[in-house]
């Protein structure tokens, strides 16, 4: 006899209302969720995954969202006609949700420990002293590490690891069937990703609960997935074993978001992108970088003398300890390390470790405590402000977040031509607009889109903005921090493309700062491995990723989701 689904969704069609009308963003999806199963939906931003879950769990906003066809039915219970009042008893009972962004999700004037133990007070009968208990509990299954500091801790206190665990045991406190996980371990080093995984999995296995993993990334999702369904522009292209999802994929769509991620074992010198998939017209020819092109590349690069040389810079941070006492932490310890013109430094570790703190040094945007920073030759820890000024110009970052680094109330063609003005490049705003024009086509968007609003484009689009925004100063040195952490995987590859694009036709150096190490092995000559504010491990890229020496690096490798 087959098993009955827990949760079934059935031809589910849902609109938005706008100025026009209701524009339709779900077509006919179906699929269902058996009992001690996980199943995994993938597809890119905008194809459907969260707005279905949201559905399911009637977190729609009632005045501007409508089911305009179809079912969602758990455990034969029609979800769609429930009220509020329903909702909210099945809602953490019964289906469950970790979000994407805890500390979004999270109470960030209240303790994490009560915020867990309101739940329970709220959806089960323990006592004052039962339902903290039970708190403490949770965060022993959920492997934090001191679970009664994690109980007294606000979320501010705690790394982003330690936060999504906490959601993770509001989550599953009430011992729910069904666990909807939204993108839990996007802005996760790739370490607790794999131990988010690994947890999730056993809380699965331990409980025989039920779970919708909900990610863009398919290589993590071969991992933990019993079914996958790829979705895109609203629709089910495919929907079947993870195995044969990611063997024999039947869709041109999810062949393309399979290989557009980095491979870990070739060197390609363009990443295929969906369109290349999906315009048959101009069929994607793989170009392989050989490792005699790559050391006939660095043999000329590493000839020249080096545009940035970091001499035992170290920057610690005091507080305050008792009266007379400060207690030092040395965010970055003695960290050296040579980079030449037109290279890319990739910088890898885990959160905490310097990364950032590195890269705000350099910019001057903080003040080493000690060491040597030479750009050009010219020691950087000695310049004046007006120097420091100069130096903006020559190097530049792009921002993780491109949506938060660009002022809403600008136009983005005002937005790029801003830096220009407040470094007097060319003659008027005529000669300004006309550049503008000209990187917007560059970095792959046009003249129509100058007076256009942040809000009006997608992630991957802004990201481009921020790109244009940064090379409108045609600087030497360029800092990408989590640059491309937040794109989906196909815009991630148009982006890392135009990078490299732009990398050969300016002539640009990058410090390529990501905990994506699959991304980082695809654009780095040079790999730097930090750890605790120390250089863990220095070299070439590859040789590195080939043959690990430290046990840190080799744990960070081994964490890298391979796929099936």
């Amino acid at each position: 006899m087959e098993q009955s689904p827990l949760l079934s969704i059935q031809d589910l069609s849902l609109s938005f209302k706008n100025e026009g009308g209701y524009t339709k963003v779900l077509h006919n999806v179906s699929f269902k969720v058996f009992p001690n199963q996980i199943l995994g939906i993938v597809g890119e931003s905008g194809s459907g995954k969260s707005v279905t879950s949201l559905a399911t769990l009637g977190l729609l906003p009632k005045k501007t969202a409508k089911i305009t066809s179809g079912s969602i039915s758990y455990k034969e219970q029609e979800l769609t006609t429930l009220t509020a009042k329903e909702f909210r008893k099945l809602r953490g009972n019964e289906i469950a949700m970790i979000f994407q962004e805890p500390m979004s999700s999270l109470n960030p004037s209240m303790r994490c420990g009560l915020q867990v133990f309101e739940i329970l007070r709220q959806h089960t009968q323990l006592s004052k002293t039962e339902a903290k208990a039970e708190v403490l509990s949770l965060f022993e299954k959920v492997k934090l590490p001191d679970i009664d500091r994690a109980y007294n801790a606000y979320p501010h206190q705690l790394s982003g690891g330690q936060k999504q665990r906490i959601m993770i045991a509001m989550a599953i406190a009430c011992k729910p069937q069904l666990l909807i996980a939204d993108e839990p371990t996007t802005a996760l080093d790739v370490t607790v990703q794999k131990e988010i995984i690994a947890l999730l999995k056993e809380l699965q296995k331990d409980s025989a609960m039920s779970i919708i993993f909900i990610s863009h990334d398919l290589a993590l999702m071969s991992e933990i997935a019993d079914q996958v369904v790829v979705m895109y522009k609203g629709k089910v292209v495919e929907y079947d074993t993870a195995q044969t999802v990611f063997t024999s994929p039947q869709q041109k769509y999810t062949q393309a978001l399979i290989n557009a991620r980095p491979s870990l074992a070739v060197r390609l010198k363009r990443l295929p992108t969906i369109d290349n998939y999906l315009d048959t017209s101009t069929p994607f020819v793989e170009e392989v970088i050989t490792t005699t092109q790559r050391k006939a590349v660095h043999e000329k690069l590493y000839n020249n003398p080096p545009l940035l040389e970091v001499v035992d810079v170290s920057k610690s941070y005091f507080s305050n300890v008792g009266w007379f006492d400060q207690k030092e932490f040395k965010a970055v310890d003695t960290v050296s390390f040579t980079l030449y013109e037109g290279e890319t430094l990739g910088l890898v570790g885990e959160s905490g470790c310097g990364k950032s703190t590195l890269s705000n040094v350099i910019l001057q945007l903080d003040q080493a405590t000690s060491g040597h920073i030479f750009y050009k030759g010219k020691d950087l820890t000695t310049l004046s402000p007006q120097e420091i000024r100069h130096l903006r110009k020559e190097v530049q970052l792009i921002f993780q977040d491109p949506f938060a680094s660009l002022n809403p109330k600008l136009t983005i063609g005002n937005a790029i031509m801003e830096p220009m003005i407040v470094h007097r490049l060319y003659d008027n705003n005529v000669t300004r607009k006309q550049k503008v024009i000209e990187l917007l086509e560059r970095v792959g968007l046009t003249e129509a889109h100058f007076d256009r609003y942040p809000h009006e484009f997608s992630g991957g689009q802004r990201q481009r903005i921020g790109i244009a925004r940064t090379i409108a100063l045609q600087p030497k040195l360029i800092i990408c921090d989590e640059s491309v952490s937040a794109l989906d995987i196909s815009v991630q590859a148009q982006v890392l493309n135009l990078l490299n694009e732009l990398k050969e036709g300016y002539g640009f150096t990058y410090i390529f700062i990501s905990h994506d190490l699959a991304v980082v092995k695809y654009m780095a000559d040079q790999l730097l491995v930090m750890n605790k504010g120390q250089v863990e491990e220095l070299g070439d890229a590859d040789d590195i990723y080939q043959h690990p020496n430290s046990e840190y690096t080799k744990n960070l490798i081994s964490a890298i989701p391979k796929g099936i």
